[in-house]
């Protein structure tokens, strides 16, 4: 699939440009477990896959940058002078955004041709953002010799992100998109933005994610609320962040704060600690210890931090139903998106059928389900 993606890629790239490009992959990624930690300064288990973006590009001589969306058959032209972020300007503000975050940092880039495409699923929690980020920063970076680090290159797209998309997000999707390992889960300290990575065998599991192809409004506002709230309740326990406090600390301002402010500080503090426990638990390859935290972290982001939904909670239960899952859960910012589920090899068909045919007779509408890779991270196509 990704080879045909490249093919299209490189071949739109050649008829808008007759010129050859310099091709990046840059991939989506998943998180195994650790929602809504990142930007608490916790940790989190998230992965690069084998779904991402492609990206073609080139110098050009103009007075002007042109990029092509080609899933989308948009076309846009920009100066790389006073840029600014464009209102409803979806994926134009990740690019600009990049090439203003560089000039920031003292890193101005000439201007330059760029065709990309991708197969990562809108709205699905799989980061389509951090990969379209990261495509280009890597690319432009490669491109114009700028000499930046790869840890340099995540805090411009997460900058990007910020100040031009409006999401203030952690680190945590640009990281797992840029650093990937094949095969592999990295266990990421969000402070330090180090991270190692954990080579997981999943014996007869496998992961299937099932999109339920709905994204509430409520996503970005509520998630720029829910950063609030932990920087509240963290500064009201003096503490740098939730990742420094422990229950019996949060106890101690309980009668300060909203029961509901309480929920969400305690989902925090004990989701920092399932993630520790799940790289535990992969030492000792204990699958079932790694199913039965996923279903314990979506029980907390449904009741505690309240950023599930009707659709999310029963793909959840009906996989808790099925004896061939071992432990599913709700993946990225929440209100939609996909379930992310460690379901047995043997029983994937099967289940695939009975969940798409139990969700279109619930919600009248259709399901998607994938099976992913844990994948290499941006990188340059030879």
């Amino acid at each position: 699939m990704r080879k045909q993606l490249v093919k299209e890629v490189e071949k739109s790239f050649k008829d808008h440009f007759e010129t050859e490009p310099l091709l990046v992959f840059s991939p989506g990624r998943i998180n195994l477990i650790g929602e809504h930690t990142d930007y608490n300064d916790g940790f989190a288990f998230p992965a690069a896959i084998n779904k991402g973006i492609v990206l073609a590009i080139s110098k050009n001589g103009s007075n002007n940058s042109t990029v092509y969306a080609l899933n989308k058959e948009e076309l846009y032209k920009f100066s790389n002078d006073n840029i600014r972020p464009i209102e409803d300007g979806g994926w134009r503000n990740y690019i600009i955004g990049v090439v203003a975050e560089l000039q920031l940092f003292g890193k101005p880039v000439g201007n330059f041709n760029a065709v990309f495409a991708g197969n990562i699923p809108g709205g699905a929690g799989m980061s389509s953002s951090a990969a379209l980020e990261n495509s280009f920063v890597f690319g432009l970076n490669e491109l114009f010799n700028l000499g930046l680090t790869k840890n340099e290159m995540i805090l411009i797209s997460q900058k990007a992100e910020h100040n031009y998309a409006g999401v203030k997000c952690g680190i945590m999707d640009q990281y797992a998109s840029m650093f990937g390992v094949k095969n592999s889960a990295l266990f990421l300290d969000c402070r330090t933005v180090e991270a190692e990575p954990y080579k997981i065998d999943f014996k007869n599991y496998k992961l299937m994610l099932i999109n339920s192809n709905v994204k509430h409004d409520l996503s970005e506002s509520a998630y720029n609320d829910r950063r609030a709230v932990c920087e509240k309740v963290s500064n009201l326990m003096q503490v740098k962040a939730l990742r420094d406090a422990s229950k019996e600390d949060l106890m101690r301002i309980k009668e300060d704060i909203t029961e509901e402010d309480y929920q969400k500080a305690l989902y925090v503090i004990n989701e920092n600690e399932r993630v520790k426990l799940f790289s535990e638990a992969i030492n000792r390859y204990d699958i079932e210890a790694l199913g039965d935290l996923l279903y314990q972290s979506h029980e907390g982001l449904s009741t505690n931090y309240k950023v599930s939904c009707e659709e999310l909670d029963f793909l959840v239960e009906k996989a808790k139903e099925n004896d061939a899952v071992l432990g599913a859960r709700m993946m990225g910012g929440g209100f939609g998106g996909c379930t992310i589920n460690l379901i047995l090899k043997s029983e994937f068909k099967d289940f695939k059928k009975d969940i798409s045919k139990k969700f279109k007779k619930s919600f009248g509408k259709e399901c998607s389900i994938y099976s992913v890779k844990l994948s290499q991270g941006t990188h340059i196509i030879n």
